[in-house]
């Protein structure tokens, strides 16, 4: 198989410099852009398996880039930006990115998130597992059983969705209003206190310590997400 392409959009040439080494040294071939324009040119051309993308590039915002990606390619994206603030977090995600990793950042949690994200991706492209294994959590879709350490867990139906919802989307990030729409449908948006109940629910039923949660991770203030390793 070739090394998997990542488009990387950033206008920085010192990050650009930095995670060309960084990248290259894990395998990766890296396709470089400074400005939107020149990014969607470069995915449409490499069709890469993961785009990386700044959000404050010169000429239009990191958010345009994903959506015009959305308009023609389920590739993974994985924000990196300064912008460290919620709503930002939440706008990207919801605006079709997969991942958002913040400024100033550490080369092996990108790299961690650039792995995670190529596994799902590659586990969509083959069909949906059966079975998804985290530590000593098992998801069995197709039996629709849920089991830690070996022992059945009995979950309420809207419990079961949530998990499973996550679960087809391990480690990525799932904002609160993602998850609302998925389990609730669209006119649940802005009730997010039936999610933290849910949540609360799952963690004691899954959870060694739900106060300390292995596999029900939160982002705050943005949603969650299930480990997936």
């Amino acid at each position: 198989m070739p090394e998997p392409a990542i488009v990387l959009i950033e206008d920085e040439p010192k990050i650009r410099r930095f995670l060309r080494v960084t990248l290259t040294r894990q395998g990766y071939r890296l396709f470089e852009a400074a400005t939107g324009g020149d990014g969607l040119v470069e995915a449409a051309t490499r069709q890469p398996d993961l785009v990386i993308v700044d959000l404050g590039l010169p000429d239009m915002d990191g958010c345009e880039v994903i959506r015009r990606l959305r308009e023609w390619t389920d590739v993974p994206v994985i924000v990196l930006s300064a912008r460290g603030q919620e709503t930002d977090k939440v706008v990207a995600l919801e605006t079709g990115a997969d991942d958002y990793v913040s400024k100033p950042f550490g080369p092996r949690e990108l790299v961690a998130r650039i792995r995670v994200a190529l596994r799902h991706a590659a586990r969509t492209a083959s069909g949906e597992a059966a079975t998804v294994a985290v530590g000593d959590l098992r998801v069995d879709l197709a039996r629709r059983q849920v089991l830690v350490a070996g022992k059945e867990v009995h979950l309420t139906p809207i419990e079961y969705k949530l998990l499973t919802v996550l679960v087809r989307h391990a480690g990525k990030v799932l904002t609160h209003g993602q998850l609302l729409k998925e389990v609730w449908g669209p006119s649940h948006d802005g009730d997010a206190h039936y999610l933290r109940i849910y949540m609360l629910q799952l963690r004691r039923k899954l959870e060694a310590d739900p106060a300390r949660p292995r596999y029900l991770r939160t982002e705050p203030g943005v949603g969650y997400r299930l480990a997936s390793e």
